[in-house]
Protein backbone atom coordinates (compact mmCIF):
# COMPACT_ATOMS: atom_id res chain seq x y z
CA UNK A 1 0.00 0.00 0.00
CA UNK A 2 1.28 3.68 -0.75
CA UNK A 3 -1.42 5.99 0.78
CA UNK A 4 -0.15 9.15 2.15
CA UNK A 5 -1.43 11.25 5.15
CA UNK A 6 -1.24 15.29 5.04
CA UNK A 7 0.95 15.68 8.11
CA UNK A 8 2.52 12.06 7.93
CA UNK A 9 4.01 12.45 4.55
CA UNK A 10 3.98 8.97 2.21
CA UNK A 11 3.91 5.62 3.12
CA UNK A 12 7.53 4.10 3.12
CA UNK A 13 10.56 2.78 5.38
CA UNK A 14 10.74 3.72 9.41
CA UNK A 15 13.67 5.55 10.61
CA UNK A 16 16.78 4.07 11.81
CA UNK A 17 15.91 2.29 14.69
CA UNK A 18 17.28 4.75 18.39
CA UNK A 19 17.58 3.64 21.41
CA UNK A 20 14.32 3.51 23.19
CA UNK A 21 13.93 5.90 26.07
CA UNK A 22 11.67 3.31 27.86
CA UNK A 23 14.15 1.31 27.94
CA UNK A 24 17.42 3.98 28.41
CA UNK A 25 15.62 4.54 31.52
CA UNK A 26 16.66 1.91 33.57
CA UNK A 27 20.26 2.12 32.06
CA UNK A 28 23.35 1.96 34.89
CA UNK A 29 24.82 4.87 33.59
CA UNK A 30 23.17 7.94 35.48
CA UNK A 31 23.48 10.71 32.85
CA UNK A 32 21.43 8.22 30.39
CA UNK A 33 19.18 7.46 32.65
CA UNK A 34 18.36 10.90 33.34
CA UNK A 35 18.23 11.94 29.92
CA UNK A 36 15.63 9.45 29.01
CA UNK A 37 13.62 10.07 32.12
CA UNK A 38 13.96 13.97 30.95
CA UNK A 39 12.36 12.76 27.62
CA UNK A 40 9.44 10.42 29.49
CA UNK A 41 8.73 13.30 31.29
CA UNK A 42 8.44 15.60 28.09
CA UNK A 43 6.12 13.55 26.55
CA UNK A 44 3.79 12.83 29.16
CA UNK A 45 3.41 15.38 32.13
CA UNK A 46 0.77 17.34 30.40
CA UNK A 47 -1.44 14.19 29.59
CA UNK A 48 -0.98 13.62 33.26
CA UNK A 49 -1.73 17.00 34.71
CA UNK A 50 -4.96 16.92 32.50
CA UNK A 51 -5.95 13.43 33.68
CA UNK A 52 -5.26 14.67 37.38
CA UNK A 53 -7.66 17.55 37.10
CA UNK A 54 -10.41 15.54 35.42
CA UNK A 55 -10.66 12.01 36.94
CA UNK A 56 -9.47 12.79 40.31
CA UNK A 57 -11.02 16.55 40.25
CA UNK A 58 -8.31 18.55 41.49
CA UNK A 59 -7.55 21.87 41.10
CA UNK A 60 -5.06 23.81 39.16
CA UNK A 61 -2.92 24.12 42.07
CA UNK A 62 -3.22 20.85 43.40
CA UNK A 63 -2.77 19.11 39.99
CA UNK A 64 0.58 21.40 39.63
CA UNK A 65 2.25 20.23 42.66
CA UNK A 66 1.27 16.40 41.76
CA UNK A 67 2.56 16.73 38.85
CA UNK A 68 5.41 18.02 39.74
CA UNK A 69 5.40 15.37 42.76
CA UNK A 70 4.83 12.50 40.39
CA UNK A 71 7.29 13.05 37.87
CA UNK A 72 9.72 13.72 40.73
CA UNK A 73 9.38 10.35 42.46
CA UNK A 74 9.20 8.69 38.84
CA UNK A 75 13.04 9.58 38.74
CA UNK A 76 13.75 9.11 42.54
CA UNK A 77 11.54 5.62 43.27
CA UNK A 78 12.54 3.91 39.35
CA UNK A 79 9.07 3.64 39.13
CA UNK A 80 9.87 1.98 35.28
CA UNK A 81 11.78 -1.03 36.77
CA UNK A 82 8.57 -2.41 36.93
CA UNK A 83 7.20 -1.54 33.50
CA UNK A 84 6.80 -4.37 31.07
CA UNK A 85 5.89 -3.86 27.98
CA UNK A 86 4.30 -7.40 27.41
CA UNK A 87 1.17 -6.10 29.64
CA UNK A 88 1.04 -2.58 28.67
CA UNK A 89 1.70 0.33 27.07
CA UNK A 90 3.59 3.12 28.97
CA UNK A 91 1.18 5.48 29.04
CA UNK A 92 -1.30 3.08 30.92
CA UNK A 93 1.18 2.28 32.85
CA UNK A 94 2.08 5.98 34.11
CA UNK A 95 -1.87 6.24 34.32
CA UNK A 96 -1.77 3.21 36.86
CA UNK A 97 1.09 4.62 38.61
CA UNK A 98 -0.56 8.22 38.93
CA UNK A 99 -3.68 6.76 40.52
CA UNK A 100 -2.24 5.21 42.64
CA UNK A 101 0.18 8.07 43.83
CA UNK A 102 -2.60 10.36 43.84
CA UNK A 103 -4.42 7.47 46.13
CA UNK A 104 -1.32 7.51 48.94
CA UNK A 105 -0.77 11.79 49.11
CA UNK A 106 -4.72 11.78 49.88
CA UNK A 107 -4.02 9.16 52.51
CA UNK A 108 -0.94 10.42 53.77
CA UNK A 109 -2.20 13.77 53.35
CA UNK A 110 1.34 15.75 52.82
CA UNK A 111 3.70 16.54 49.77
CA UNK A 112 6.42 14.56 48.46
CA UNK A 113 9.83 16.34 49.38
CA UNK A 114 11.60 16.79 45.58
CA UNK A 115 15.36 15.96 45.86
CA UNK A 116 18.33 13.75 45.38
CA UNK A 117 18.62 12.88 42.01
CA UNK A 118 15.19 14.24 40.51
CA UNK A 119 15.69 16.81 38.21
CA UNK A 120 13.94 20.12 38.04
CA UNK A 121 10.91 20.29 35.63
CA UNK A 122 10.03 23.78 33.95
CA UNK A 123 6.95 23.27 33.28
CA UNK A 124 4.14 25.37 31.49
CA UNK A 125 0.81 24.61 33.58
CA UNK A 126 -0.96 27.83 32.11
CA UNK A 127 -0.69 26.96 28.51
CA UNK A 128 -2.10 23.09 29.87
CA UNK A 129 -4.72 24.76 31.24
CA UNK A 130 -5.85 26.32 28.56
CA UNK A 131 -5.82 23.53 26.41
CA UNK A 132 -8.03 21.68 29.31
CA UNK A 133 -10.53 24.67 29.67
CA UNK A 134 -10.72 24.24 25.75
CA UNK A 135 -11.71 21.12 25.33
CA UNK A 136 -15.54 19.72 25.96
CA UNK A 137 -17.01 20.03 29.38
CA UNK A 138 -15.37 18.55 31.85
CA UNK A 139 -18.34 16.89 32.95
CA UNK A 140 -18.43 15.32 29.62
CA UNK A 141 -15.05 13.61 30.05
CA UNK A 142 -15.50 12.15 33.35
CA UNK A 143 -18.85 10.22 32.04
CA UNK A 144 -17.44 6.76 31.99
CA UNK A 145 -13.41 5.37 32.99
CA UNK A 146 -13.15 4.73 29.45
CA UNK A 147 -14.12 8.32 28.08
CA UNK A 148 -11.24 9.46 30.47
CA UNK A 149 -8.55 6.57 29.13
CA UNK A 150 -9.92 7.59 25.85
CA UNK A 151 -8.98 11.39 26.80
CA UNK A 152 -5.84 10.47 27.83
CA UNK A 153 -4.49 8.41 24.82
CA UNK A 154 -5.43 11.73 22.78
CA UNK A 155 -3.64 13.81 24.72
CA UNK A 156 -0.36 11.65 24.30
CA UNK A 157 -0.86 12.38 20.96
CA UNK A 158 -1.18 15.94 21.48
CA UNK A 159 1.78 15.59 23.64
CA UNK A 160 3.79 14.15 21.13
CA UNK A 161 3.02 16.02 18.34
CA UNK A 162 3.58 19.33 20.00
CA UNK A 163 6.79 18.22 20.89
CA UNK A 164 7.67 17.34 17.05
CA UNK A 165 6.65 20.87 15.66
CA UNK A 166 8.47 22.89 18.39
CA UNK A 167 11.35 20.78 17.34
CA UNK A 168 11.00 21.19 13.89
CA UNK A 169 10.35 25.24 13.86
CA UNK A 170 13.76 25.37 15.79
CA UNK A 171 15.85 22.97 13.21
CA UNK A 172 13.86 24.86 10.40
CA UNK A 173 15.38 28.32 12.19
CA UNK A 174 18.36 27.16 12.50
CA UNK A 175 19.34 25.65 8.81
CA UNK A 176 17.49 29.06 7.56
CA UNK A 177 13.91 27.15 6.83
CA UNK A 178 11.47 29.81 8.34
CA UNK A 179 9.32 30.09 5.21
CA UNK A 180 9.02 25.81 4.93
CA UNK A 181 7.86 25.95 8.47
CA UNK A 182 5.86 29.33 7.97
CA UNK A 183 4.07 27.26 5.34
CA UNK A 184 3.51 23.53 7.08
CA UNK A 185 2.08 25.92 10.01
CA UNK A 186 -0.50 27.95 8.13
CA UNK A 187 -1.49 25.07 5.69
CA UNK A 188 -1.13 22.15 8.06
CA UNK A 189 -1.31 23.13 11.64
CA UNK A 190 -4.13 26.57 11.74
CA UNK A 191 -8.11 25.53 11.27
CA UNK A 192 -8.07 28.86 9.39
CA UNK A 193 -5.17 28.40 7.09
CA UNK A 194 -5.24 29.32 3.42
CA UNK A 195 -7.17 27.59 1.60
CA UNK A 196 -4.87 26.74 -1.61
CA UNK A 197 -1.06 26.86 -2.79
CA UNK A 198 -2.11 30.22 -5.01
CA UNK A 199 -2.64 32.47 -1.96
CA UNK A 200 0.17 30.98 -0.05
CA UNK A 201 2.58 31.79 -2.96
CA UNK A 202 1.63 35.06 -3.11
CA UNK A 203 1.48 35.92 0.65
CA UNK A 204 5.28 34.58 0.35
CA UNK A 205 5.99 35.57 -2.69
CA UNK A 206 7.08 32.85 -4.28
CA UNK A 207 6.39 30.22 -6.77
CA UNK A 208 3.54 27.74 -6.53
CA UNK A 209 6.09 25.41 -6.98
CA UNK A 210 8.31 26.16 -4.32
CA UNK A 211 5.58 26.07 -1.88
CA UNK A 212 4.57 22.41 -2.91
CA UNK A 213 8.65 21.32 -2.21
CA UNK A 214 8.51 23.64 0.88
CA UNK A 215 5.89 21.82 2.34
CA UNK A 216 6.69 18.46 1.10
CA UNK A 217 9.98 19.19 2.90
CA UNK A 218 8.43 20.48 6.32
CA UNK A 219 5.78 17.19 6.35
CA UNK A 220 9.08 14.82 5.72
CA UNK A 221 10.88 16.08 8.47
CA UNK A 222 7.74 16.07 10.49
CA UNK A 223 7.37 13.00 9.98
CA UNK A 224 10.75 12.22 10.80
CA UNK A 225 10.62 14.10 14.42
CA UNK A 226 7.50 12.15 15.35
CA UNK A 227 8.34 8.78 14.85
CA UNK A 228 11.53 9.72 16.48
CA UNK A 229 9.74 10.81 19.29
CA UNK A 230 7.35 7.88 19.08
CA UNK A 231 10.37 5.52 18.89
CA UNK A 232 11.53 6.73 22.38
CA UNK A 233 8.52 6.16 24.06
CA UNK A 234 7.79 2.53 22.94
CA UNK A 235 9.68 -0.41 24.28
CA UNK A 236 10.09 -3.19 21.28
CA UNK A 237 9.99 -2.81 17.71
CA UNK A 238 6.75 -4.27 17.16
CA UNK A 239 5.09 -1.88 19.58
CA UNK A 240 6.76 1.05 17.78
CA UNK A 241 5.38 0.13 14.20
CA UNK A 242 2.06 -0.97 16.02
CA UNK A 243 1.45 2.60 17.34
CA UNK A 244 3.15 4.71 13.87
CA UNK A 245 0.56 3.15 11.95
CA UNK A 246 -2.25 4.13 14.63
CA UNK A 247 -0.95 7.97 15.19
CA UNK A 248 0.95 8.74 11.76
CA UNK A 249 -0.65 6.37 9.32
CA UNK A 250 2.52 4.94 8.50
CA UNK A 251 2.67 1.16 6.39
CA UNK A 252 5.98 -0.85 7.17
CA UNK A 253 6.96 -2.43 3.58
Amino acid sequence: MTEDTKIGGPAGKFPATRLSAVLAARSDDPAERSRALEAIAAAYWKPIYKYLRIRWGKSNEDAKDLTQDFFAKLFEKEYLDDFDPAKARLRTFLRICADRFVANESKAAKRLKRGGGAPHLSLDFDAAENELQRAKPLAQLTASPESVDDFLEKEFIRSLFGLAVDQLRSECESRGKQIHFRLFQIYDLEADGASNYAELAKEFQIAPTDVTNYLAFARREFRRIALERLREMTASEKEFRREARALLGVIPE
